[in-house]
């Protein structure tokens, strides 16, 4: 199994006190996968549905944020790929 890769970017290299710092985060795991699932209903006189997907993703990704200043950093978007939290100086 492959692990997870990351790389991350602050919008800055120095904060004044006070001042909003916003942490940009690419996250992605090579080996996690889509897995889909077909349903079709068929009643007794062969009449059948459309059929719906649903999907679910093996091993899931979970990103967690700390700094040693103890700050609370916030998640403001995900998409699963790209995140962006924000804190403040």
């Amino acid at each position: 199994m492959a692990a997870p890769t990351v790389t991350a970017a602050l919008n800055a290299t120095v904060f004044n006190p006070g001042e909003t710092m916003t942490l940009m985060v690419t996250y992605g795991d090579p080996d996690t996968r889509p897995v889909t699932v077909t349903i079709v209903v068929t009643d007794a006189q062969g009449n059948r549905s459309a059929p719906v997907d649903v999907v679910a993703v093996i091993d899931p990704l979970t990103l967690t944020v700390s700094d040693d200043s103890g700050r609370t950093w916030s998640k403001v978007s995900d998409n699963g790929a790209v995140a962006a939290y924000r804190a403040v100086a």
